[in-house]
């Protein structure tokens, strides 16, 4: 069987694709990779389909080892990649024969690496995704030392790019479209366009900010109502949350603006003190 054995898990990874939109009506989070643009570029780089599911891996750390000879590729910020030492670099097609050992070091910006392997992973996939949803626990578990995972018969590659990485910035403007609860509050505009400061609270469901609080407008709470990834809400305490991939399905308190789904990739690689604000567009 073509696998690769989990030595090293690192901080925190998990198995990711693109998601399984369509089932909020059932309360299911769309999930997938928080940086979707690197996920695809690392699947393009093996000859992959850009949905083949890979690895999402917090600050790196992770190592793999390989039964069979593979094209990988580590993408999201730069980062150290080595095969039983040697070193690669990440954003490039790398050869690993079977019985080495794929490892990635802990990037000095961004938050999440991505790991493609030629053929993808294909554990089993529930509701039309291999994605861990960490708010319900739906699809694949963490992953840990020992675990096994199965591999497809790779495709043809497609040729490598020419990738020059972009380190991730220190601060972000984030496009986004006001409403449709910014009648809730007082100055939305205004207030999201002051800066914002990511804080160590934020996960795959939310990035929490920190700054000067939100003025609520009108007293009160909503109804619940349905919610998309990208949304900025605002509870009581006026500290927006922006929803990441597996955020609820609903939520009562308002959404001041939603996040233009080109940016949520550089909020997925936000780390903590990081500073936002975010420009009506």
């Amino acid at each position: 069987m073509r696998s690769l054995e989990v030595l090293d898990p690192g901080r925190y990874a998990l198995v990711e694709d693109l998601g399984r939109p369509g089932y909020a009506h059932l309360g299911v989070a769309p999930s997938g990779a928080l940086d979707g643009s690197s996920l695809r570029l690392a699947n393009r780089l093996v000859g992959n389909a850009p949905a083949a599911a890979g690895i999402e891996a917090l600050l790196g750390g992770l190592s793999a080892r390989f039964t069979t000879t593979v094209t990988a590729a580590v993408t999201g910020p730069v980062v150290d990649v080595r095969v039983d030492g040697r070193s690669f670099g990440s954003h490039t097609p790398v050869p690993v024969r079977a019985g080495q050992t794929l490892s990635v070091g802990t990037p000095s910006t961004g938050l999440r690496c991505y790991l493609a392997v030629s053929g993808g992973i294909t554990v089993e996939p529930v509701l039309g995704s291999r994605s861990h949803d960490v708010l319900s626990g739906i699809g694949p578990a963490p992953l840990k030392s020992g675990d096994v995972l199965p591999l497809g018969e790779p495709g043809i590659p497609a040729g490598a790019d020419v990738v020059v990485p972009v380190p991730a910035p220190g601060e972000l403007v984030v496009p986004v479209t006001l409403g449709p609860r910014d009648d809730w509050l007082h100055d939305p505009a205004v207030g999201l366009s002051a800066w914002w400061t990511v804080t160590a609270e934020s996960n795959r469901v939310g990035l929490r900010l920190d700054g000067t609080p939100l003025r609520r407008a009108v007293e009160g709470e909503l109804p619940s109502e349905g919610v998309v990834t990208g949304a900025i809400q605002v509870p009581p305490s006026g500290l927006p949350v922006v929803f990441l991939a597996d955020h609820p399905t609903t939520g009562g308190y308002p959404v001041a603006a939603v996040v233009r789904a080109g940016a949520l990739s550089a909020l997925a690689q936000a780390r903590p003190g990081t500073r936002a604000r975010f420009r009506m567009s």
